[in-house]
């Protein structure tokens, strides 16, 4: 049975009568049901997920992760950043950071309820990716007015991410992964790709740090596959181990952006 908010009170359910994998929120002991996603959400929360996980400020993310708010309130974001840990069960508290995307079937009530209870429990930042009509991202801080931002500005979350956030990269594949690919790169100590390209041609004029050089680009291309969860197999690591080119090592940390296999990546 369904229970639904209104003014009816606390509700009869507890945060730890529900378990994991069950299709329910809590708003104050109340269900709410969470349907399936649609073909636009699932894409979109890929994306946001990708773009802001790889950000160089960021230790944890996670999607549809259950916050406890409180003993009778469970909120689960499309997208959460901060406050993810890698332990089974509910997290207690808030993230700093939660994304939602709203389609066709919005509850758009308990939209309004989810933002509010995530900003009280702590939350800095609410994100609210708009996918029916122009596509848009509501911001919503503790404090201050809701704003609406549109694709072609940026979004900024101060003491959670060290980068502006394209509006288009929480909905568009290709914004996201070139987004996450920067994000990447800076993790590994360059500003973008030109700045591995820099530092190749730099150091190539100097023999002796020829070798320093390609081991970089190794760790910055294994760095890139393994946060993209793109295994190596032994004949792969081989085939990086062995390479003494860092021009084909530039290709294949291009590929790795996009590439779905280590094969499609050292081919």
């Amino acid at each position: 049975m369904e229970y639904r908010a209104g003014h009816d009170g606390q509700g009869p359910f507890e945060v730890d009568q529900l378990r994991a994998g069950d299709r329910y929120e809590l708003d104050e002991g109340h269900l709410r049901y969470v349907a399936p996603t649609g073909g636009d959400g699932a894409r979109g929360t890929i994306a946001g997920a990708e773009a802001l996980d790889t950000d160089p400020a960021v230790e944890s993310a996670g999607i549809d992760t259950g916050f406890a708010l409180g003993p009778n309130t469970l909120r689960a974001p499309d997208v959460a950043v901060g406050q993810v840990p890698d332990a089974p069960g509910w997290v207690a508290g808030a993230p700093l950071l939660a994304v939602e995307y709203a389609s066709t079937g919005q509850d758009e009530g308990d939209l309004q309820v989810k933002v509010r209870q995530l900003l009280e429990a702590g939350t800095r930042y609410v994100w609210v990716v708009r996918l029916l009509g122009p596509r848009r991202v509501e911001v919503h801080e503790s404090g201050k007015p809701m704003r609406v931002a549109v694709p072609g500005e940026v979004l900024l979350a101060p003491g959670v991410l060290q980068n502006p956030v394209p509006v288009q990269a929480l909905f568009d594949r290709t914004a996201a992964q070139e987004l996450a690919f920067r994000n990447l790169l800076q993790r590994r100590g360059y500003s973008n790709l030109e700045d591995v390209r820099r530092e190749g041609r730099e150091e190539g004029r100097e023999e002796g740090r020829q070798d320093g050089r390609l081991e970089g680009q190794r760790e910055a291309l294994r760095a890139l596959l393994t946060a993209r969860g793109i295994a190596l197999g032994p004949a792969e690591e081989a085939r990086i181990a062995s390479c003494h080119d860092g021009a084909v090592f530039e290709r294949w940390i291009v590929r790795a952006v996009t590439a779905r296999t280590a094969i499609e990546v050292l081919e």
